[in-house]
C-alpha cells in the first residue's frame, strides 16, 4: 500500500486535484494531518513510519506559512514529541 492510496479512498481529503499519483509524501500527510480521522492517521504512520511522518511534520512547520490549523498543530507537536 502507498500513501497515495489512502487519498484515493478518501478523495475529499485532497480535493484540487484528481491525480493521485502525482502526489508527494508531504502533501498526504499535511492533508490527513489536517482533514483525516485517526484511521487515517494511523494508516498513514503504518505506512510512512512514525519517524518519517514527523519528520515530514516538523519540517513543514517550521515554514513562516504553512497550512494547518493551529489546534492541528499543537496537538501533532505534542503527539510526535511523545510517541516519536
Amino acid at each position: 500500500m502507498k500513501v497515495q492510496d489512502i487519498i484515493k479512498k478518501k478523495p475529499y481529503l485532497i480535493w484540487y486535484t484528481k491525480n493521485y499519483d502525482g502526489l508527494n509524501d508531504e502533501a498526504v500527510v499535511e492533508a490527513v494531518l489536517n482533514y483525516g480521522d485517526w484511521d487515517d492517521v494511523r494508516t498513514l504512520i503504518s505506512i510512512l513510519g512514525m519517524k518519517k511522518v514527523a519528520s515530514i511534520f516538523q519540517q513543514q512547520i517550521i515554514r513562516p506559512r504553512n497550512n494547518y490549523y493551529p489546534e492541528i498543530r499543537n496537538y501533532f507537536q505534542l503527539y510526535f514529541k511523545k510517541h516519536a
